[in-house]
This record gives structure tokens, C-alpha cells and sequence, in this order.
């Protein structure tokens, strides 16, 4: 046992200066991994004090806590808006908006253009018209609801053109 040891350790010994070699080689490389993983954590660190300069924050968690904050809230109040603009467009497609409007004379022989038919309708025509009839003895005033241009009661031809001028 004692010869076995001995060999091992001339063995060993002969060996040495490669140990010792590839030892120091191994801590050179290592140093230089060291420094230069050093040197870019120091330029990672110069832009990031960079770009957290100015930001109010000590640490880059914070920012990004409080621009998903600022986000979320960006978020509900263009969701709100969205819903108020439906809301509006639903109320103007409804709103009684165009108008169209047809003078003639309505008894021939008598008078000129004074009498008129105005159509007042929204965008799926649902409205009313008026007709005012004029002649020297007298006057007269019809109005007639409106549901999809048509109308429960019998529409007169310049009635239904004032639809037609109101609906372009």
C-alpha cells in the first residue's frame, strides 16, 4: 500500500507544474470573464440611471407599477367614452335632422307657390310631414306621421317628394 501511495504521489509531483498551469489558466480565463462581465453590468447600469433619471422612481418596478396604473385607467376612460360616443351616435341617427321641402300651388288658377310640403325626418326616414295648403279664401294645415317614409294616411305626390328631398 505504502509503494501504491508513493507512486501516486511521484506521479503527482511529476505532474505538478501542469496542475499548477492549467490551474492559473483556469483563474486567468475566469478573471477575464470577471471583468468583463463587470464592465457591461457597469454600461447596463449607466443606462439605466439614464433612462430612470428625471422618472420621479428609485427603481425601475415602481415605473412600470405606475405606467400599468396610468394604463388601466387610460383604458377604463376610453372604454367610457367608447359607450358615450355609441350612446350619442344611437340618439343623432334618431334625431329628426333632414329636411325637405316642396312649394307648389295647390290650386290652379289661384294665387302662386304659397303652399308647401316639409318633410322632417331621421336617417330610417321615421319623421313627420306638414302640408299647408294656401289659397285667398283660406287656409289649411296637415300633418302626417312618418314611419319609414310611409305614412298611415294617404300622402299627396308633393308630400311624398318632400320625403325623397329631406331622405338625400
Amino acid at each position: 500500500m505504502k509503494t501504491a501511495m508513493s507512486d501516486l504521489n511521484s506521479l503527482i509531483l511529476e505532474q505538478l507544474q501542469w496542475f499548477i498551469g492549467g490551474g492559473a489558466l483556469l483563474i486567468l480565463i475566469l478573471l477575464v470573464m470577471v471583468l468583463t462581465q463587470g464592465a457591461k453590468l457597469r454600461k447596463m447600469r449607466r443606462k439605466y440611471d439614464l433612462m430612470m433619471a428625471g422618472s420621479g422612481v428609485d427603481n425601475l418596478e415602481t415605473l412600470l407599477i405606475d405606467l400599468k396604473v396610468q394604463m388601466d385607467s387610460i383604458e377604463d376612460e376610453q372604454e367610457q367614452q367608447r359607450k358615450t360616443l355609441e350612446t350619442v351616435l344611437n340618439k343623432l341617427q334618431q334625431t329628426k335632422g333632414k329636411v325637405g321641402i316642396k312649394r307648389y300651388n295647390a290650386f290652379s288658377g289661384q294665387g302662386s307657390d304659397l303652399s308647401f310640403s316639409i318633410a322632417i325626418v331621421d336617417e330610417k326616414k321615421n319623421g313627420v310631414v306638414i302640408s299647408a295648403l294656401y289659397s285667398r279664401d283660406s287656409s289649411y294645415v296637415y300633418a302626417k306621421p312618418l314611419a319609414a317614409g310611409e305614412s298611415s294616411y294617404a300622402l299627396s305626390p308633393e308630400e311624398v317628394e318632400a320625403i325623397n328631398l329631406a331622405s338625400q
